[in-house]
């Protein structure tokens, strides 16, 4: 344990000698007045001087107004022990003490506090930075209110198994709460409205009592499967005084090894995808790692085996000729064998679903298809909220983390191997070559379709960006559809972060300023594809990017609608026999368009647009770019065709 044992001097001793001067000045005339009233007659020699009744009076009432230490000090040592880089917050005055002592006491510096205009950007800020820094940031939320906000934001971040360090403010103790708001924003069991959507969550009563949730908490959100985690930090604690002599032990974090999957089912996972004779792969949340993408292309290339990336995380190089996330349905429905690495929806691998009057379902996969399983998925559920999806009937299910097993699963894979068995790879690996390029080849010449249209189609928006930051180190931290992975070039473990794990709308544009603040101290260029409706929802992150100068280039995938949901609407009034015409209304951004270089203008983000004439878009894409190089935010407004 680290003793934290300081003597505090500085701001706090200066107020408390400038708040006892202030008593004295503020004194001075009461006295004054008691002794013009009557002169009083001179002490004898050797007599000690007796106090006035006025000025015992004056000095029993004045208060001690400050101190040198409080427990949010302490609170913060805890938070720097635990390397925690940023604390993205919206103020409260639930968290004032905690606040104050980030800003003054830990000098803002390790944590850094972001300024966020919401708290749903707050959390969202913290999904994207995790993905790509591989460990949490921080998130103070206010009271009731503050946390009502940030759920949604959480709950992706749970579906998505993606560690947020939240923070809580509350005033738990009802004879301390100041009259008006602070009972409506405070509450009895703080964090029960997002128990279900979190891996664990603490209220401590005292400072060592803190020291040790603070730690653990950490510690249960970044062990797989990892999950936002929620701390409440009662007010009283926070800004009670401390004794200058106070000593408190921080606890020493350690972090598991995450689980590796049973020696005996590994093995027999290998003996079945040796002898496959078309084995598939699937991943979705593996990557957590830039291991995960390593170890899954040595298991893919020893096997020559047929690898779809579902894109959860960036799990496999895009143009890889082993990669067939193109002909996903084809490969899977020509398989022997398929190996699932965290695969959140194992049942939709294998059937279809018919979205009609009546839903009806059925297997896609051919007669005596062998499955396996590797996820943290089995170890870790809840009941209320069922993000875990349909039962799917594996045959081999191995409750493990799957980036920690690869490893061994490689190695078994690789004793099995016979030199017939290897001519047979090397075949197969020469047909999913050719498939490979055959579907590239496809996806560029479908890419030239509309090229020329207004509005601007999202092939040729993707296509434009490519060209232009392709010979840099970019990644993409939000994207749209699916043009920027059949087009672009990804083969860098953090070019890709994946989606929003619950798909709550509000998500991309935090998350990317989020990922990019990750990246910036990388050097990286990171570029969002953004959805109107999507930064509708918090569209103040934007200056938070202009704030904190992280470095963004937004490129607005602009179909002013939310047409997902449009064409949710035109499916129900087409299924009626109504017709689709009036499925927009309810659904579309018109009358008035919103003007998005205007919002992000507004907020102090460099912005053109709106862009409806294809030859407009790369030169603005340049101008941009010139702007987010020298380390600024930028966002192209861009009108597109709905997909």
């Amino acid at each position: 344990m680290t003793t934290i044992d300081k003597t505090f001097v500085g701001r706090r001793s200066f107020l408390k000698r400038a708040a006892a001067a202030s008593a004295g000045v503020l004194s001075a005339p009461a006295i004054a007045g008691a002794q013009t009233a009557r002169t009083a007659a001179p002490a004898p020699a050797g007599a000690t001087p007796v106090m006035t009744a006025a000025a015992e009076a004056v000095v029993s009432d004045v208060e001690v107004l400050t101190a040198d230490r409080t427990g949010s000090d302490f609170m913060v040592d805890v938070i720097k022990s635990l390397a925690i880089d940023y604390i993205c917050a919206n103020p409260g005055s639930s968290f004032r003490g905690f606040h104050e002592s980030v800003i003054n006491y830990g000098g803002n510096k390790s944590p850094d506090l972001v300024t966020c205009c919401h708290e749903e950007s707050s959390v969202a800020m913290g999904h994207g930075y995790a993905k790509v820094e591989g460990k949490p940031l921080a998130v103070c939320a206010h009271g009731t209110v503050g946390l009502q906000h940030a759920s949604m934001a959480i709950y992706n971040a749970w579906c998505d198994r993606v560690p947020v360090y939240v923070i809580l403010g509350n005033q738990l103790d009802a004879t301390m709460r100041r009259p008006g708001a602070e009972w409506a924003h405070s509450v009895q069991d703080a964090a029960a409205m997002v128990r279900d959507y979190t891996k664990w969550d603490d209220t401590p009563l005292s400072l060592p009592h803190f020291a040790e949730s603070a730690v653990r908490a950490y510690k249960i959100a970044v062990t797989p499967p990892m999950a936002p985690v929620v701390l409440v930090l009662n007010a009283e604690l926070q800004e009670k005084p401390l004794a200058a002599d106070v000593k408190l032990a921080i606890p020493r974090l350690t972090v598991p090894a995450p689980p590796q999957g049973d020696s005996g089912a590994v093995a027999e996972a290998a003996r079945l995808l040796v002898a496959a004779e078309n084995p598939v792969i699937v991943a979705d949340l593996l990557a957590r790692t830039p291991a995960g993408i390593t170890h899954l292309v040595e298991l893919a290339e020893t096997l020559q085996a047929a690898v779809i990336d579902q894109g959860g995380r960036m799990n496999f190089p895009s143009r890889h000729p082993l990669n067939q996330s193109l002909s996903n349905r084809a490969v899977v429905a020509n398989a022997d064998v398929i190996l699932g690495l965290e695969v959140a929806d194992f049942w939709g691998v294998v059937n279809s679903l018919r979205d009609q009057l009546t839903r009806t379902s059925r297997p896609i996969t051919k007669a005596g298809v062998k499955t396996i399983s590797i996820t943290t998925g089995d170890l870790y559920i809840r009941s209320n909220y069922q993000d875990f999806q349909r039962y799917a009937e594996i045959d081999l299910a191995i409750a493990a983390d799957a980036e920690a097993t690869l490893p061994s699963l490689v190695e078994s894979v690789k004793r099995l191997i016979t030199d017939d068995r290897k001519r047979a790879f090397q075949s197969r690996g020469a047909k999913l070559a050719e498939a490979s390029q055959n579907a590239l080849d496809r996806s560029r010449l479908e890419a030239t379709y509309a090229w020329d249209a207004s509005p601007i189609s999202t092939a040729r928006l993707c296509a434009e960006l490519w060209g232009q930051i392709k010979n840099e180190d970019w990644a993409l931290v939000n994207g749209t559809g699916g043009w920027a992975r059949r087009l672009w070039a990804f083969d860098k473990p953090y070019q890709w972060i994946g989606g929003s794990g619950g798909a709550g709308i509000g998500y991309g544009a935090p998350a990317s300023v989020g990922a990019a603040l990750a990246h910036r101290r990388h050097g990286r260029l990171a570029v969002n594809i953004q959805t109107d409706g999507d930064l509708m929802y918090a569209p103040g992150v934007l200056w938070t990017a202009a704030h904190h100068r992280i470095p963004l280039l937004s490129v607005m995938h602009n179909n002013r609608a939310y047409h997902q949901e449009l064409m949710h609407v035109q499916k129900m009034a087409n299924r009626h026999s109504r017709g689709i015409d009036r499925g927009r209304l309810g659904s579309e951004l018109v009358d008035p368009p919103i003007d998005f270089a205007k919002v992000a203008q507004g907020l102090g983000v460099h912005a053109e647009g709106p862009i409806t004439d294809p030859k407009d878009l790369g030169p603005a894409i340049t101008r941009a770019l010139a702007v987010v190089k020298r380390g600024e935010p930028a966002l192209v407004d861009v009108v597109c065709q709905p997909r």
